[in-house]
Formats: C-alpha cells, structure tokens, sequence
C-alpha cells in the first residue's frame, strides 16, 4: 500500500486550516511578522501541496512596520460558501490596523480583497461555519485571566463582511484550571454541532479537544475522552511533538483527515524547523472523532488517501520579506537577487534589506554567491539564519574584504570568526548536520562548528522556526549601493541523524 510521510509542509508552517471545493482542497497557514502573509496552498490528494500565492500580497492589506517578533498574523481560518473564499485572522500586536479582519476573494490564487477589519469582533483565532440553514458563524477565543481562555460564537453576515445578533460564550475548556483554550474550529456532522478546539498552549503540552451540541448556541459538553489528541504523555524525547490546532476536512468520499500543527525536535527537546503542518486520518464513533484510530498519536507515515495521486512539479519556496517593506529595495529574477544596501538593521523591529525561506530540513546546505563591494565601514552584506532579531547567525562581507561570522543570542553578538577574503565574487554557506552548524567560504569552513539549538523556541523565545536569508545593511549610515546574490542553493543533507 502506498504511503506518504509527515509532515506534509515541512518548515515554519503553524497553525493549518483546510476547506475542500468539490476535488480541490485549499490550506493557509499563519506567518506572524513575515511578508507576504498567509501563504495559500492547492491540493488534491491532501499529501502533495503547491503555492498558489499569498492572501496578503499587497502593503495596504498587511501594515506590519513595527511588530515585535512573533507578532504579525495569528492562526488563519479559510472557508468556501456560495462561491467565495473567505480568509479570518488576526494580527496581533499591529503598530497601525490590529485585531481581527476578512479577507474574500473568488480565486484562491487572488487577488484577494483589502481586510475589512472587525473591531466588535474581540480575541484571536477566528473561524468561520457555514450552516446547513444559510446562516454563518464567526467563533473565537478571548482571554478570561491569566492564560484561561474562553470560545464564544456570534453570527456572521456574508454580505456585509461584519458580526450581528447576540454573542453566546459557548465552551471554557476540557480540563479543570484549562490553559490556552483556542483555536476553535465548527463543524455539523450527523445533525450534530461539533466544536474542535487547542488547548494546554502550542508547547509540549499541546492537545485537540471537543465538545458537542444540538443547537449552534449550545450548551456544548466536553467528551469524556479529552484530549482526542495529544502527544504530552510521550515524552520529549518522542519524535514528534506538541500535536494540536486541528482543522477537519471531508473528502469527496467520506473520509476524514485533520491538518494540524506539530514539532519534530532533535538534539534534545529543540525544534529550530519551528511549527510543521502534519495530515494525520480521523474516524467517527458515537464519542465522537477519533484521530490516527489504532494508535491514538500523530505517526510519520501514513497510507494515502483514497484520492488520486497528484503530485505537483517542484518549485522553489517564495521568498518572503521581513514585515511589510516601505521602499523598494530588492530585485528578484530566478537565479539572481539584487538588495540595496540600506541603513536598517536586522537586529531591530524593522523591514530591513532581506529576503528569506524557511529552514525545511534538520540538516541542510545553503551558499550563495556574492558579487559585492562594500563602499563604507559599515556596509556588509551575505547570509543569516534567522530565528528573529535577538537569535541568528550573520555570515557578512564587509570592510577590506573581511568575512565575519557572528551569532547573536539574548541580543548579545558574539564574533566566532572572521577571515579576508580576495576581491571578486565570493560564494558564502552554512551546512547543518542536525544541531552542528559550519559556515563556509567556497567549501573552506570558516571556524570552528557552533551549536544551533540557541535557534530554537524553546531557547529563543515566539512561535516561528529559522529562515536562511540574503541580506545586506549599512548598519544607520545612508548608502548608494547594491549588493548582488547569484545562485543561491537549498539542499537536504542526507544520511545524517534526524532526517
């Protein structure tokens, strides 16, 4: 029997929602402070997934200037009714636009419409449920004190894109002293109203739990077998990890599968690939679904779906920017990047001279050649491997030739190496055998090995994974130049531990 292998989305890809549109099924995943926002993904095997394009594609949709690390957009809902796409999220901690919004479109590929923003509508994690009876829902999760949340439910109208009628808290949470209750997602099956929610937060304690109702307003009773899914009692030693935020899907021939978030650590209890998006089978019994029925925990392989094989042809990852960028500084072609050398820094909350993909394997190479003259002491320009702006490694050309290889931790930098290099293009990488990470001048290492795990949430703090980037700066000094990248190369590295 054929197989494919979790997770399906490999990389910073948290917080999955999928809807299916007759053969075609449709997923978003959250972005936080990165730019284009809301990446949509097209499938029709639910294993093998293509990049359409971006919800958010546009600087007037997206203001992120100024957002903190790992605030941005939280936790995106997409859903199909009557021929249009609706996308709900929240961006979180905005210096302009904050709070909850709508986005529609007909095409999932876009364009997709400016937000309409909802200041009624309070909390994060919003859905959307389209009845059997015509009428929407929005649900949501709000902060009752200290990390206890509560989910509540308020009619939605499609046309006017805004809430109406009365709210109805409708579920406080599975466990006794419940922590993080969110993520509510509904669903109507068998006549009756099924309410899946995250709870215990996105960490090890991670889990799926759900309630039931006869009527949409409630009252909503927790199973007596929550959490239907969790992966805390395995251990952090267990391969995969913090299993939660599930959205449900039906194909066209009644089967059921859940998308849902998860962690694969490695070198001790660090995940430096962030938040992954996992496929895991559900049935439903009398007690309601049952995910991974046999073994009750998210595996790393699975039959496939009985859908028809669709695999898409490869193509490279989008590269995403740095929060909303306010100049245009960069030039994109297939095998070139042109960044101009800016006075923003990495280090700092803002939209800085980078372009960036996500780290999609625990070991990997990555090089670049770099065609560069610095024009001043302060102009530098090369590679990063970017957790956010207090955790990253910079692998930098700057004055008289000289490569320095720095890594910032706490906000502190710290130089592991440097060395001159001679005029002319020069390529710069960094390969990773699991935790042990080496840069590269050519296939020369630059210094000693340094440990990764200080790349990690668990150390680093937010809700993001690493992002290997080209970047150039001339760190707060106004610059006329450019800096050009060619080649840039993203591989697996094979045969070793982890992958």
């Amino acid at each position: 029997m054929a197989q494919f292998s979790n997770p399906v989305l490999s990389g910073s890809h948290p917080d999955p929602s999928v809807c299916r549109v007759g053969p075609d099924y449709y997923l978003v995943t959250s972005t936080f402070e990165y730019f284009p926002g809301l990446p949509v993904f097209h499938s029709r095997d639910l294993v093998h997934w293509r990049q359409l394009g971006h919800v958010l594609d546009r600087p007037s949709q997206l203001p992120l200037q100024g957002v903190r690390a790992s605030g941005g957009l939280y936790a995106p809902t997409i859903r199909h009714h009557d021929g249009v796409f609706y996308v709900v999220c929240t961006l979180v901690h905005g210096t302009r636009e904050t709070g909850n919004f709508v986005v529609t479109a007909t095409d999932p590929a876009g364009q997709w419409s400016e937000p309409t923003w909802l200041p009624e509508a309070a909390g994060f994690d919003p859905s959307l449920f389209f009845d059997d009876d015509g009428r929407a829902w929005w649900t949501a999760t709000r902060e009752i004190r200290d990390g206890r949340n509560e989910i509540y439910l308020r009619e939605f109208d499609p046309e006017s894109l805004a809430l109406v009628g009365e709210e109805h808290v409708v579920f406080r949470g599975a466990m006794a002293d419940s922590l993080w209750l969110e993520a509510p997602h509904l669903y109507k099956v068998d006549g009756r109203y099924v309410l899946v929610c995250a709870e215990g937060g996105t960490d090890f304690a991670h889990s799926v739990v759900v309630a039931f109702a006869d009527e949409i307003t409630g009252p909503y009773r927790g199973s007596q077998l929550n959490p239907v899914l969790t992966h805390r009692h395995l251990g952090r030693s267990h391969p995969i990890s913090a299993t939660g935020h599930a959205d449900l899907v039906c194909t066209q021939h009644g089967q059921w599968y859940a998308v849902l978030l998860a962690t694969r650590p490695y070198g001790g209890y660090y995940y430096n690939l962030g938040r992954e998006t996992f496929l895991v089978p559900v049935t439903w019994e009398d007690d309601g679904p049952v995910f991974s029925p046999g073994t009750g925990r998210v595996e790393a392989v699975y039959p496939v779906p009985d859908l028809p094989p669709h695999p898409w042809p490869e193509a490279d990852p989008a590269w995403m920017f740095l929060r909303t960028p306010e100049s245009d500084f960069c030039s994109l072609t297939e095998r070139h990047v042109r960044l101009k050398v800016r006075p923003e820094s990495i280090t700092d909350l803002v939209s800085p001279s980078v372009v960036l993909r996500r780290q999609q394997h625990q070991s990997f190479h990555a090089s670049c050649e770099l065609d560069f003259t610095p024009a001043g002491s302060t102009e530098a320009a090369g590679l990063v491997l970017l957790q956010n702006n207090d955790h990253h490694v910079r692998l930098l050309l700057g004055a008289d030739r000289v490569v320095t290889l720095v890594r910032r931790s706490g906000g502190q930098d710290e130089v592991l190496a440097e060395t001159q290099v001679a005029e002319g293009v020069v390529r710069l990488g960094v390969e990773a055998r699991g935790q042990e990470h080496q840069a590269l001048i050519g296939r020369r290492p630059l210094g000693e090995p340094f440990d990764g795990r200080f790349l990690s949430t668990p150390v680093a703090g937010g809700f993001t994974g690493v992002h290997i980037g080209l970047y150039a700066t001339s760190d707060g000094v106004p610059s006329e130049s450019w800096a050009d990248f060619r080649d840039f190369t993203y591989r697996t590295l094979t045969g070793t531990a982890g992958e």
